[in-house]
């Protein structure tokens, strides 16, 4: 299930599900640890005329959306049967770990009526479902959940008053399903504390007169200490709910007018959703470094692990959408996320978690009795690549003069020594697409374009040698590239070659979008070589996904959430926005500019309402597929709406389309 809306400050990652109701829940980091996610979430429901109805029947209609250029919901929950409307607006407060909701609650029937609104909460502590204690906390009047040092403390307001009614209780233990079964008759038990694995839930009454509404503000803090919760809770009181609420939507609306687009021949849902796609980005970034491939947990229930993880490759695109849109303090602190944790070889791993410790993996270190590196080589040649983007718009020499040893020149030494003798290519390593061990056009292509980023580096800081040994190597390597990888039967670039054990090239001629797009983006084919022409009629006979739906699909046979054999795999936004990077950059004439715009049309029209992109989508119905949101594709989308800009102003269209300069 795609998740509906992200918010968040650097420190917590809340996502809500299609219900609106907290389905993840992170921290102290962005990805680790989830406090719901799997079969928890939080409840929401209302018990009105004798009825219990919670938020996730039938019976309502429900849409979410963002506030417009802020990172706030406008959600509207509309039960006809019952006579009532739920207005919501959700924030995480920008400076303090606080999730807020302030809810209306509408009487659409023209009489007086009592309406219960019953909150639960189900908070897997630090992902394990025991241990746990919730208390209410007569003082703070309050209800508190801790353990060890994670302590969650919940309350609200109506009005100048806290919950009216209130309980605590087993969850999936003893035969308990949980506290919100208690609600169901309108009325809490108040039981003041349980252990183990425990939910709780709070409940506000409220008086409505026909056709009128009331309101209630509820919240949860995240803390280490039960004191600091409390006081964390009387900081609220203080402040009011409400104040803190408008501040962070003016904090985010600021946020996102910090650069003057134009947009120049943009429709304004192709702008609404790159302010979105900002919003969804940052709300993945953790205040240390790390940049989560996706906050959506229920990916679990297909595989053995989620995307909560930092995977290089997928942090450095997105570090260089947050560059190109004037970001560079956020995208900095991902590069010093990198320097952290790369090798004493040399080299990143598959992926890590926000706290800079080693992410899980399937890549082995042992295979068919050798010994192999089980590492994606492109995910270090990419960082490489994208700090020198960051550079050009931040011009922080002295952070490039702090890491070039340290990052740049250790990575980059190591390219120059992980080489195949025979060929000249880099020895093997995990692809793109985190499938097949081997020499991947796409992965020669990112190290080239490494190579070179590495020796403007080096000249830059005056290291000549290191530049001439740098640009030296990248010539090799595209030499070797034009040579080994280029099949002048298929007429495209190998998805990727072995050298056997008589020296000889075994090749997978399978066609590949990163195969084609990897020359272009890292300049070792110009745009308008006869074989890239030829590469791109290939790449949409093949690879173009001939449904009502459309998009590219990565490669032919793509088997990951296949749904059907009638195509070559599922579109991916990815994969498709690179081809339409591709059509901007042999872009000429307005009218070519004007069929991009059409192009663009395409992911706006298989987002979600409130902007969510998924990995992928089924080919036959546009249903987002995998993860939704993901931030790659979300960091995709802005790359190419800043290329169109940036085309615009080439075109001579617009005089400053795109404010963020680049020298």
């Amino acid at each position: 299930m795609p998740r509906s809306l992200a918010l968040g400050n650097g420190n917590m990652l809340i996502c809500l599900d299609v219900f609106g109701r907290v389905k993840d829940f992170y921290y102290p980091y962005v990805g680790l640890e989830n406090h719901t996610g799997a079969e928890y979430v939080h409840k929401l429901g209302i018990f009105v005329d004798g009825h219990m109805s919670w938020i996730s029947d039938q019976s309502w209609s429900i849409f979410i959306d963002y506030q417009h250029d802020t990172m706030a919901s406008a959600m509207v929950a509309k039960n006809t049967r019952e006579g009532i409307t739920l207005y919501f607006e959700d924030v995480i407060y920008n400076e303090k770990n606080v999730f807020l909701r302030h809810i209306r609650v509408e009487n659409n029937f023209d009489r007086k009526r009592t309406v219960k609104i019953f909150f639960n909460q189900q908070f897997n502590i630090s992902e394990v479902n025991h241990a746990s204690t919730a208390y209410y906390d007569p003082d703070a009047h309050a209800i508190i959940h801790y353990k060890g040092r994670r302590v969650f403390l919940v309350n609200g307001r109506h009005g100048e008053k806290g919950f009216d009614d209130f309980t605590v209780g087993l969850l999936g233990v003893s035969g308990k399903e949980g506290t919100w079964k208690d609600a169901e008759d309108g009325e809490l038990t108040k039981n003041p504390i349980e252990h183990g694995s425990v939910d709780s839930t709070v409940g506000f009454t409220l008086e409505i007169e026909g056709f009128a509404s009331d309101e209630v503000m509820y919240w949860f803090t995240a803390t280490e200490l039960i004191h600091e919760a409390i006081e964390l809770n009387e900081y609220v009181l203080n402040k009011k709910p409400q104040h803190l609420i408008e501040t962070t939507i003016d904090f985010w609306y600021a946020w996102a007018h910090k650069r003057n687009f134009t947009f120049e021949g943009l429709t304004p849902d192709l702008i609404d959703l790159f302010k979105k796609s900002l919003f969804i980005i940052r709300t993945h970034v953790d205040n240390r470094g790390s940049i989560l491939a996706s906050g959506d947990s229920d990916i679990m229930q297909y595989g053995h692990d989620a995307y909560a993880y930092s995977w290089p490759r997928d942090g450095a695109y997105v570090s260089l959408a947050l560059d190109k849109a004037g970001y560079n303090y956020t995208a900095k602190k991902f590069y010093e996320f990198c320097n952290k944790v790369i090798t004493p070889e040399g080299y990143l791993l598959h992926k890590y978690r926000p706290d800079h410790s080693v992410g899980s993996s399937w890549h082995p270190w042992w295979k068919n009795g050798k010994k192999q590196l089980a590492i994606q080589e492109d995910e270090t040649a990419l960082v490489v690549v994208t700090l020198w983007d960051h550079y050009r718009v931040s011009k922080d020499l002295e952070f490039i003069e702090e890491i070039y040893n340290s990052f740049i020149k250790h990575a980059t030494e190591f390219f120059c020594t992980y080489v195949e003798e025979k060929t000249r290519l880099p020895l093997p390593s995990y692809d793109l697409w985190e499938e097949k061990h081997g020499i991947s056009t796409y992965t020669a292509c990112v190290v080239y374009g490494a190579l070179n980023s590495a020796a403007q580096f080096a000249r830059l800081l005056g290291k000549e040698d290191d530049a001439l040994r740098y640009e030296n190597r990248a010539g090799e390597l595209k030499e070797a590239i034009l040579t080994h990888l280029y099949n002048p039967e298929t007429k495209f670039f190998d998805k990727l070659v072995r050298v056997n054990d008589n020296g000889e090239l075994e090749r997978d001629t399978t066609i590949d979008v990163s195969s084609f797009y990897g020359l272009y983006r890292f300049g070792v084919l110009d745009i308008d070589e006869p074989k890239m022409r030829e590469g791109a009629s290939i790449v949409y006979d093949k690879l173009q996904c001939k449904t009502r739906i459309g998009g590219i699909v990565r490669y032919e046979g793509d088997k990951y959430f296949k749904v059907s054999d009638d195509t070559p795999g599922n579109p991916w936004f990815v994969t498709t926005l690179w081809m339409v990077r591709y059509e901007i950059a042999r872009a000429k004439n307005k009218e070519d500019m004007e069929r991009i715009v059409e192009k663009l049309g395409w992911t706006k029209s298989c987002a979600t309402s409130a902007g969510m992109l998924s990995e992928q989508l089924n080919p036959h119905t546009g249903d987002p597929m995998s993860v939704a949101p993901l931030t790659w594709s979300h960091a995709e989308y802005v790359l190419t709406i800043i290329a169109y800009l940036e085309k615009m102003e080439e075109l001579g269209f617009c005089s400053v389309c795109y404010p963020v300069r680049e020298e």
